[in-house]
C-alpha cells in the first residue's frame, strides 16, 4: 500500500495522462507490486533521458556559459496546489511550467476581489479559467545550416493566446531557455498588457531555442528565413502578428520579413512589427518600450510620492533595447543613471552615468555587439564581475527598472532594495520580480510597484501604431509617434488609478483594468458566460 502511494504521488507530479492510467489500474486489481515497481522504473528511465537530452541540448548552444540561465534556477515552485480551489486542475496540469503558474497566480492574487464578487463572481472566475488556456499552440522544427556546412536543428513555437480583443500580437523570443512554458506565461501577461493599450489587439507569443550568442550574421540570417518559412503560414495582418523581444531586434525582423515577402509575394502588410523605416517601419519602436517605462514612472512618482525623477539615483538592469532607451530617457529627464548589466556582471556609476559613458554602452551593445567587461577602463563607471543591481549591497538607489529578464530580482534583492532607500521599481522586463520579492515590496502601502503589463505596454502600444499606419498606408513624424506614446502611458495611469480605487494599490489597478476589458469582451462575443 505504501508503495502504490508513493508511486502514485510521483506519477501524478510527472504526468496527469500517466497518472490517470495508474489509477485505473488500481482499479482494476492489477497494481500488485511488480507492476507499480514497473511503472517507476518507466517514469524514472523517462526522467534520467529527458534530463540527458536537455543537458545535450544546452551543451551544444553554449548554454552552461549563460548565467542568464543560472538565474532562472530561482524560480518559485509553484508545482503544489494553487491558492484558489478553482485552479487546482491547472497547476496539476502543468507542474512543469512554474513560471507559467506564477504569472496566473500574480494575476489571481490581484483581482481576488472580483473572484469574491456575489453577483459576478463565479463568472469572473470562468473567464480566468478561459483566459489561462491558450487558443492554440504551435510547434515546429528549424533546420538550418551552420557556416560549416554542418545541419542544425532548433525548435520553433507560436502561441496564439487571445483573439478576444484583436489579432494575436506579441514577440518572438530566440534564446536557449525558451520553451513552451516560458512562452505561455509571456502570452498570458500579453493578453492584459496589449488590453490596457486601448489598441484592438489579442495576445500572443513566440520564439525559439535558438541561441543568437556567438553565431555569424550569415548563421542568424539563415535561421531566421528558415524559422520564417515554417511560421509564415499561421501568421497575417488580422490574424497574428508577431514582433521582436529578447535576441530579436530589427536586423532579425528584417531577415524574416524579407523571408515573408518572398513567401507570400505580399509587400506593405504589417504582419511583423519592429520593421526597419525603409519597408513600413514607424519611428520610435526600439525606443519605445524603455521610454515608455519612464513616461509611467513619472507619473507616479509625482502623483503617489509627489517627487521628481530630476536628480534621482536610478538603477537600471540590463543592457538590450529596453534598458538602452530607459537609461536614455531618464538621463534626458535629469535622472542619476547607477547601474547597467548583463549576465556576466554589472557597470557600476556612482555619480551617474555622463552622455559619453552612453555613447560608448550603444557603440558596444549596437555596433561592435561586445559584453560590458569591454567598457571597463573606457567609462566613468567600474565593472562587478558575477554580481546585478540587486546584489550590490552599498548602493543607494532611488527608483530601480529592471529591464533584463524574468525573475531577476529575488526575495534578498527586493528586500536590500527597500533597505538602501528604494522607493519604487517600474518593470521593463516581463515579470522580473519572484512572488516572495512582489511580496516585500507590498509590505510597504507607500512603496510604488507597476507591474511590466503596465510599465512595459509602450513597446507593444507603439507596434500597435505601426500595425495602423500600416494598414492606412501613411506615415507619422518622430514628434508624432511620441506624443501619441506619452498619451498612451498617461491613458494606462488613468485606468489603473481608477480600477485600484481608494484602498488598492497600483499592481492592483493594472491587473484588474486589463482583466476586465477582456472579461466583458469574452462576454459580448459570447466565448463565456
Amino acid at each position: 500500500k505504501n508503495e502504490r502511494s508513493t508511486a502514485h504521488n510521483i506519477i501524478a507530479r510527472r504526468s496527469p495522462s500517466i497518472s490517470r492510467t495508474f489509477t485505473f489500474i488500481s482499479k482494476t486489481g492489477a497494481s500488485n507490486n511488480m507492476t507499480i515497481r514497473t511503472i517507476l522504473l518507466i517514469i524514472s528511465f523517462f526522467t534520467i533521458t529527458k534530463v540527458q537530452i536537455t543537458n545535450a541540448s544546452n551543451n551544444s548552444n553554449n548554454v552552461n556559459s549563460n548565467s542568464l540561465v543560472r538565474k532562472q534556477s530561482k524560480t518559485p515552485n509553484f508545482t503544489t496546489m494553487s491558492k484558489f480551489d478553482f485552479l487546482d486542475d491547472l497547476h496539476s496540469k502543468y507542474p512543469h511550467q512554474p513560471v507559467f503558474l506564477q504569472a496566473v497566480e500574480e494575476m489571481a492574487l490581484a483581482i481576488d476581489p472580483l473572484f469574491r464578487d456575489p453577483e459576478n463572481g463565479d463568472f469572473y472566475k470562468r473567464a480566468f479559467l478561459y483566459m489561462t488556456e491558450p487558443e492554440r499552440m504551435i510547434s515546429f522544427h528549424v533546420p538550418w545550416m551552420d557556416d560549416a556546412g554542418k545541419l542544425q536543428i532548433n525548435r520553433g513555437w507560436r502561441v496564439e493566446f487571445s483573439s478576444a480583443l484583436g489579432p494575436y500580437k506579441g514577440g518572438l523570443r530566440f534564446h536557449p531557455t525558451v520553451d513552451d512554458g516560458i512562452l505561455k506565461f509571456l502570452g498570458f501577461e500579453q493578453i492584459f498588457k496589449n488590453a490596457l493599450t486601448g489598441l484592438p489587439m489579442g495576445g500572443g507569443k513566440g520564439g525559439s531555442d535558438f541561441n543568437p550568442k556567438g553565431k555569424s550574421d550569415s548563421e542568424i540570417r539563415r535561421f531566421c528565413e528558415s524559422f520564417m518559412t515554417q511560421l509564415c503560414r499561421y501568421i497575417g495582418a488580422s490574424t497574428d502578428v508577431p514582433a521582436g523581444d529578447i535576441g530579436v531586434g530589427g536586423r532579425e525582423i528584417g531577415y524574416m520579413y524579407g523571408q515573408y515577402k518572398r513567401l507570400s509575394n505580399k509587400h506593405g502588410e504589417g504582419v511583423l512589427t519592429g520593421k526597419s523605416m525603409l519597408f513600413g517601419g514607424i519611428h520610435l519602436r526600439p525606443e519605445a518600450t524603455g521610454y515608455g517605462a519612464v513616461y509611467m514612472a513619472k507619473h507616479a512618482i509625482e502623483d503617489k510620492l509627489k517627487k521628481s525623477l530630476d536628480g534621482a539615483r536610478c538603477a537600471v538592469s540590463g543592457s538590450g533595447n529596453v534598458a538602452q532607451y530607459a537609461t536614455k530617457m531618464l538621463m534626458e529627464l535629469g535622472g542619476k543613471v547607477v547601474t547597467i548589466s548583463d549576465s556576466d556582471g554589472v557597470l557600476v556609476f556612482d555619480d551617474g552615468m555622463t552622455s559619453d559613458d552612453f555613447d560608448k554602452f550603444i557603440e558596444a551593445k549596437q555596433v561592435k555587439r561586445t559584453r560590458l567587461s569591454s567598457l571597463d577602463g573606457s567609462v566613468s563607471g567600474k565593472y562587478v564581475p558575477d554580481q546585478s543591481p540587486w546584489t550590490l549591497t552599498e548602493m543607494q538607489v532611488d527608483f530601480a527598472f529592471p529591464c533584463a529578464t524574468q525573475n531577476e530580482i529575488d526575495k534578498n534583492g527586493a528586500s536590500l532594495l527597500m533597505k538602501n532607500g528604494c522607493m519604487g521599481v517600474f518593470e521593463g522586463a516581463n515579470l522580473p520580480v519572484t512572488a516572495d520579492g512582489q511580496d516585500v515590496f507590498r509590505s510597504d502601502r507607500t512603496f510604488v510597484y507597476i507591474p511590466g503589463k503596465a510599465a512595459n505596454a509602450g513597446g507593444v502600444g507603439v507596434s500597435g501604431l505601426e500595425m495602423s499606419q500600416n494598414a492606412s498606408r501613411t506615415y507619422w513624424k518622430k514628434e508624432k509617434v511620441d506624443e501619441m506614446l506619452k498619451e498612451m502611458m498617461a491613458e494606462i495611469y488613468e485606468q489603473m488609478t481608477d480600477a485600484a480605487g481608494e484602498d488598492g494599490t497600483l499592481e492592483q489597478g493594472c491587473n484588474r483594468a486589463g482583466f476586465l476589458k477582456v472579461a466583458n469582451a469574452l462576454k459580448e462575443l459570447g466565448w463565456v458566460y
